[in-house]
């Protein structure tokens, strides 16, 4: 399941996580954030226990997509221990998520 994040619950959901964490940055007109929608979703699934899965609309929550620099959307940001260790900028197949992910683990 993927979980919506806010300006407000971000530190205390992603940042203060026993898990890593994996924070999908869209926004509802972004039409290649759709698109990656169903990707995270269907991974959220398959990890499910192992790594969070949030998504955070960046149009409402300004104050975090400016503190980590996001430039453009979708952007998929890997927090393991508070800190991003990776990031994946545009819509990428499962295929080039899945390395990253179980790199994380």
């Amino acid at each position: 399941m993927v979980n919506d994040v806010t300006d407000q619950n971000f530190e205390e959901e992603v940042i203060k996580s026993d898990l890593p964490a994996l924070v999908d940055l869209w926004a509802p007109w972004c039409r290649p954030c759709l698109m990656v929608a169903p990707v995270v979703e269907k991974l959220a699934e398959k990890y499910n226990g192992r790594l969070k899965f949030y998504r955070l609309n960046v149009d409402e929550n300004q104050q975090t997509a400016a503190k980590y620099n996001v430039m453009s959307i979708p952007t998929l940001l890997f927090f393991k221990g508070g800190a991003v260790v990776d990031t994946v900028i545009g819509a990428v197949p499962e295929q080039a998520l899945q390395p990253k992910i179980d790199e994380l683990l």
